[in-house]
């Protein structure tokens, strides 16, 4: 019974070192200009190198990492994409960057989505959008307080409204950030405003040591900009 236990397992970990190396190939092997405005590619291959040295306990991550990976290769070469993949590849980074934190840290994701709303599967946002936010929630988030957590909230309206909200608890290093200036968030901002001019609004905050981004995007106006483009 032992034996066929130590076979199944050394089965298993052979099968999940190759899922990596198929990985690890497929991201080597990216077009390094598409990315280098989209995300930040070491920080991917430390998650990669990470999922490795935890192989035995992060199968179901490697399959997050592969959904990522698909989305940045094709998808993400897209101009606009929908809002599901957009919540779908977002959920998956979420899932990936659990692993560099304790299992018993707070992390919440809660989704009010219709599936049947209009705007669900039509490509009207740019892909990738929720990245920073998400990065930098768990860049940022204080990890170490017994209360700290890390909240994420998407949301399709039924006027067409999309909302996507980020909170944590803020850690130290993130208030000296804060003081020496915001030339990432400025950078951030001054890209939504080239993407969706008056289509979007952004709100930051920080209450009771709890910093909150909020993102709202006008998806009806998005729609006739489109078809103005494109018409």
């Amino acid at each position: 019974m032992l034996l066929k236990q130590s076979r199944f397992q050394k089965n298993r970990l052979q099968h999940v070192e190759q899922h990596f190396a198929q990985l690890e190939k497929r991201f080597d092997g990216m077009h390094l200009k598409s990315l280098e405005s989209k995300l930040h590619p070491h920080l991917f291959k430390n998650i990669l190198n990470s999922v490795q040295s935890h192989a035995y306990q992060t199968y179901y991550t490697l399959d997050k990492l592969a959904n990522v990976l698909d989305y940045i290769l094709y998808e993400g070469r897209d101009d606009y994409v929908s809002i599901k993949s957009e919540i779908d590849f977002s959920r998956s980074l979420i899932d990936i960057n659990k692993i560099k934190v304790s299992p018993l840290f707070d992390i919440r994701v809660k989704t009010k989505v219709a599936t049947s709303h209009e705007y669900y599967e039509q490509k009207l946002i740019s892909p990738m959008l929720c990245l920073d936010f998400i990065e930098n929630a768990f860049k940022h988030a204080d990890l170490q307080s017994a209360e700290a957590y890390i909240s994420f909230y998407f949301e399709l309206s039924d006027n067409g409204l999309f909302h996507f909200t980020v909170s944590n608890t803020a850690s130290e290093h993130w208030q000296l950030t804060k003081q020496n200036g915001g030339m990432g968030i400025e950078a951030f901002e001054h890209r939504l405003r080239i993407l969706y001019k008056n289509c979007f609004k952004l709100e930051r905050f920080t209450e009771n040591n709890i910093f909150t981004a909020h993102l709202t995007l006008d998806l009806r106006e998005l729609e006739r900009t489109k078809m103005h483009i494109t018409g």
